[in-house]
Formats: structure tokens, sequence, C-alpha cells
């Protein structure tokens, strides 16, 4: 999973995940959409507060985007949260991904801001 989201997430904007980057996901829900023993996909979620749970770090392969993994792992994500108690779910969504996100049901809630590096925004959606 690391080196997936290196892959696709890091090493684009010249960056790599640190140890303790790695550290801290450890205290969060790993979810991963596997063929055999290969990685395809990964997420996180992140426990929140107050009824709403955080997504981070979504990667999927480039040659096999837009094949539905993504939203595979985003419903699959949903569920866990919902059964956990959680009414939404926000993220920091790259703005090269809002369009995505918007199509999975999601609202901007935000004017675009920079992290690491990029543009994001505020996305929300109510499950």
């Amino acid at each position: 999973m690391v080196e997936l989201r290196n892959e696709i997430l890091r090493k684009p904007l010249g960056m790599t995940l640190n140890e303790q980057d790695i550290q801290a996901d450890k205290d969060h829900i790993l979810i991963g959409a596997f063929e055999d023993d290969e990685l395809l996909g990964c997420c996180i979620l992140v426990r929140g507060q107050e009824g709403s749970a955080i997504l981070r770090q979504m990667a999927v392969r480039s040659q096999l985007q837009g094949k539905g993994i993504g939203r595979a792992l985003i419903e699959f994500a949903e569920t866990i949260a919902r059964d956990s108690g959680y009414s939404e779910i926000a993220m920091d969504a790259r703005a090269s991904a809002v369009g995505f996100y918007e199509k999975m049901g999601y609202r901007p809630c935000s004017e675009p801001f920079e992290k690491v590096s990029i543009p994001h925004v505020l996305m929300k959606k109510r499950i």
C-alpha cells in the first residue's frame, strides 16, 4: 500500500511517504482492492469526530483508473463508515479529482486551497 501511494500520489510531486506518515496510518482503517495477491487500489478511512469520517490517500494503479476500482473503494469505505456510526465523510480532494468525487455524490465545501504543493478542495457527503 505504501508503494502504491508513493507511486500514484507522492512521486509525481517529488515526494515520498516518510516513517511518521506510515506510523500514523496504523491508527486508521486501511482499505485495499485486490485481484489475487495484487493490490489494485487503496484508501484510508480516518475515524473523525462529531459523526464525520475522513477519506484519505485514495490511489488506483494508473493503468486501471476508470475501470470502477475507485468507485468500489469509496462505496466500501462508505459502508464501513456508516456501519461504524458515521453520517458523513469528508476529504481534502485534489482539484484534479473533484469531478470523480462529484459523480460519487460528494459536494465541494470550500474554495480551492494548497496542500502538498497542489490545489485541493474540501468535499463532503452525507451517508
